[in-house]
Parts: C-alpha cells; structure tokens; sequence
C-alpha cells in the first residue's frame, strides 16, 4: 500500500511582520486587473477589439484637436502622453506583439481620413520632389514622431508585461531567442531614452534675451518680449526689442507668404535695436502663428491688411506715438504699401527691402530665365517639367518650385561676403526665440500658408495700382537682385509719385540685403531715412 503524505501550505508571512493593508490592496486590485486582462488574453478576439477601440478612440479625439497633428508646445507634450497611455492599455489587452504595428497603422488611417478636407502641401497627398518631401517630413513626420512612434512604443512595453503576467507555455531557450530577446530589449530602451529626450526638448520655452547694460542688468528703458496680443479674433505674435521705447517704433514684416523672421532679425540686425523698437510680427499661419492658419478658406489678403493695421494701431497706443515705421522684405513689402494706401495716417514711412511690385510678372521673368538657362545647360528633364506645367499662375504650390527654386542657378552671384548667406532664412532656424515645435513648424508654415494666400496675389501690380503713395518711401535694393525682381521694380520706382523716396543698392547682395547686408542697411536707416522723416 502506497503511502500518501498530506502536506499543507502554511500562510506566508513576511520576515517583519503581516503584509501592510495598502500593500494587500494593491494585490488585489492588481489580481482584478489581471483577472480582467485574462479574458481578453484567453479571446484573442476580444483582446484586439479592446486595443482597436482605444487606439479609434484616441485617433477621433486627435482629428478633432489638432488636424494638422501638435502644433504647440502643449498639444506636443499631450500627445506624446496620450500616445503612451493608448499604447500600453493597446499592448495590455491584445498581448500579442502585432500590436506594435497594428496600433499606429490604425491610428494613422482614422487620423488621415477625419482630416481629408484638409488642405497645404503638409497634408495633401505626397510629392516626390524637393518641397514634396520637405512636406512629408515636417507635417506627417512630426506627428508620426510625436503620436505613433510613442503609441508603438508602449504597446511593445504592454504587451511585454502582459505576456510576463500571463506566459504562453515556455519554448526551448536557444541561443538565437535569447540574443533576439536581447536586441528587443535594447531598442525598446533606446527608443525610451529618445521619447525622453524629445519631451524635454519640447518643453522647452522660447524667450528672447533682455537688453543689458555694462553692468549685466536689463537695461532701463528697455524693452526685450515675446507677447501675443488678441486683434481682429486672432491671437498676434510679437517680438519686440529696443534699448529704448522713446526711440521710433519699426513694424518689420516678413516675407513669404509664409516666412518667419524672428531669428534673422536676431542673429543679423541686434544693431538696429539701437535706433528703433523693433517690432517682428508673425503674420496668420506662420512661425509662432501657425496654428492659426485654419480655417484656410478664411485666409484672404484684405485679411493680412486689416491684421496689419490692427497691430500697428496696437503699437501706436502702447507707445504713445501717432505713426510708426512700417518695414517689409520681399511678400513683406507687398503687404507694407498695401497697408500704407488703407491707412497713411498711421504710417511715418515705408521702407521695402527686396521690393515686389508685381507677383505675376516677376514669376513669369522667372519662368522664362529657367527655361532658357535650363535649355543652354543640357537640363532636358528640367526642360520637359517646365514646359508640361507652362506658364505661371499656377493652382499647385508644388509647380512654382519647379518654376521658381533654381534662382540662385539662374541668378548666380558671390555671397560669401555677407552676413547671411544662400541659405536665407532657413539659416536662422536655431534662436531662443523659438521652441523646438515652432523650428519644426517653420517649413510647414511657410509651405501651407503660401499655398493659401499666394494665389490672391496675382492680380498685384503696383505699376498700376500704387503709382503714387502718401508716404514717404525708402527701398533697399540688392546689386544682385534676380531681374525677376529688379525690372518691375525699376519701372515701378521711375515714375512713383510719394512725399519723398529714395533707393539704395547694397553691392553684394541679393533678395536680402537687409540680413545680408546688416550693417550698411543700418547705417541708411539712421543717415538717411530718419534724417528725411524728422518732424
């Protein structure tokens, strides 16, 4: 007869004493979670419908918040943490490693359609060229870093812990599973590390340092913000640096449509600060002001005017002073005479650096440049694009780059004296001014916010429409300006009619001889312009 021996199981006791309450709560609420889980883990099923609607879920919520993916620091930072919360219920209640991809390709094809309406080269379908993939990179790149890359992150974390709190029946260990292992580790930690690192970066602050003086303090009377102000309905971001808010205010308007100037204006003019407040406006959809953009059916040039006029009104009242300077390079200095003939009272000059005059004539000078530029030199592919799309105007954004972003082929000079050199503004990226998401943006900006307002420029010219203006008018001209530029120009000035006006050509520069050409524009402001406006 077989002996049998009763062994019982004595209640396990830890060495100091019986398991604390709240340690025993947590026990049980984990066993819940687990018992829970288990269900979806025992029905593959219902494991993955779980992970679908959560991932859905998140994907509608994101549509709905931010169409064109995290636009600020804030929506940044969310939906970096959103992403991870999704991911890892997705990767707990499927288990399965095939969450990894199916949870981000889920969230990318709901987010895509609720935002087919949509419109800019960021979200419209991809191009396979220069613009085509910069567009692809800073729209749906950014969020893919910024949204899927967290979300399959943690649904690898989840479904590994998953599978610890419930493993499959074990599996020889070889060799190969164990260096797979291994590597699975190391690049989930890594991946970590990175996501880390990405939302400390991101929650950096832009700010702009103060004006000191000798003795390191802030300099009295000085002025040196980033503030946005509420006008017309929409939030209006400024820059505005001065050593002295007595001296002349000076509206710089950036060129585009679509530019950002806040870090040129910082790394090449810190010397016109002297002689003016300086103030550098992000006009509607871009730099700071790119999450304004949408609705883009609402973006109209007669809005650009009436935004300009409301934030020079703006800093008439702040400063206590009846006109202002108002400053435009290139697009800029379309908007600076159309603001001027709306309200010449406000305005104490105009000054246009790079000045347009016509948007149209200047493409099609262009047009015909690259085309014959690109025959001579044996470019038949080139040849072939150019003639398939003709002429400008043109309904795609993306044609005009294969009409217009070989300027400095066609138009070649030595720019290696200058300040700012031919990469123009895309040099000036990396300033305090801007926090990571904004740097990020600032292609975007300019991509999206061009494909909505450039083609209600065409019917500008000023030959016809501003032959006289009721302020005095300065220009800053460069020697080695594209003819596309310089021949309206030319034309425009020799018969322009204005209380004063006067140009300058600046000898090595081109499109931008205000940040190529820093000191010498300078020096003009303050011997000529300021001197022939004084009251």
């Amino acid at each position: 007869m077989t002996a049998v021996t009763e062994r019982r199981s004595e209640p396990h006791v830890a060495p100091d004493g019986p398991t604390p309450r709240g340690t025993a709560l947590r026990s049980t609420e984990r066993a819940k979670l687990t018992k829970v889980l288990r269900r979806g883990w025992d029905d593959a099923r219902l494991g993955a419908a779980v992970a679908a609607v959560v991932v859905v879920a998140w994907a509608v919520a994101a549509g709905q918040w931010m169409p064109r993916g995290p636009l600020t620091t804030a929506q940044t930072l969310w939906s970096l943490g959103l992403s991870l919360v999704v991911g890892l219920a997705a990767g707990l209640a499927a288990r399965r490693r095939i969450v990894i991809l199916a949870a981000p390709m889920l969230f990318a094809l709901v987010f895509e359609l609720l935002r087919i309406d949509l419109t800019g080269p960021t979200v419209d379908r991809p191009q396979f060229s220069t613009y085509g993939i910069l567009a692809v990179v800073v729209g749906r790149g950014f969020y893919a870093l910024t949204s899927l890359v967290p979300l399959a992150w943690a649904a690898a974390v989840g479904a590994a812990v998953a599978r610890r709190a419930d493993p499959a029946p074990s599996r020889p260990r070889t060799r190969v599973r164990a260096t797979l292992r291994g590597a699975r580790v190391s690049v989930t930690a890594l991946v970590g590390v990175a996501l880390f690192a990405l939302a400390i970066g991101v929650a950096r602050p832009a700010s702009t340092a103060a004006i000191t003086g000798p003795d390191g303090e802030p300099l009295e009377g000085s002025v040196a913000e980033l503030i946005t102000v509420q006008l017309n309905g929409r939030e209006q971001p400024l820059m505005i640096r001065g050593y002295d808010t007595d001296n002349p205010v000076l509206l710089f308007l950036a060129g585009g449509p679509g530019g950002s100037e806040l870090g040129a204006m910082r790394r090449h003019l810190p010397g016109l600060e002297e002689h003016f407040t300086v103030v550098t406006w992000d006009q509607r959809g871009t730099g700071k002001a790119y999450p304004q953009l949408d609705p883009t059916d609402t973006i109209t040039l007669d809005g650009y005017v009436d935004d300009t006029v409301a934030v020079t009104d703006y800093l008439r009242e702040r400063f206590g002073t009846d006109q202002i300077f108002v400053a435009g390079q290139s697009w800029g200095s379309t908007l600076a005479v159309l603001a001027v003939q709306q309200a010449p009272d406000r305005y104490r000059a105009l000054i246009g650096v790079g000045q347009m005059v016509s948007q149209l004539e200047t493409d099609r000078i262009f047009y015909a440049d690259t085309l014959r530029w690109a025959r001579e030199t044996g470019r038949t592919g080139l040849v072939d694009d150019l003639v398939a799309i003709g002429q400008p105007p043109y309904d795609r954004m993306l044609d005009y780059e294969t009409a217009l972003s070989h300027e400095h082929e066609v138009y070649p000079y030595d720019n290696s004296p200058n300040h700012e050199g031919e990469g123009g503004f895309s040099e000036n990226f990396m300033v305090d001014e801007y926090s990571l998401v904004e740097q990020v943006h600032l292609l975007a900006g300019f991509m999206d916010t061009f494909a909505a307002l450039y083609p209600q420029l065409q019917d500008i010219d000023f030959r016809r429409t501003a032959t006289e203006l009721p302020v005095p008018a300065f220009f800053v001209q460069g020697a080695h300006e594209a003819d596309g530029r310089q021949q309206p120009f030319q034309q425009w000035y020799s018969t322009l009619r204005a209380p004063a006006k006067d140009v300058v050509y600046l000898d090595t520069s081109g499109h931008r001889p205000m940040f190529e050409q820093p000191d010498a524009f300078i020096a003009y402001l303050v011997d000529t312009v300021l001197p022939r406006t004084a009251s």
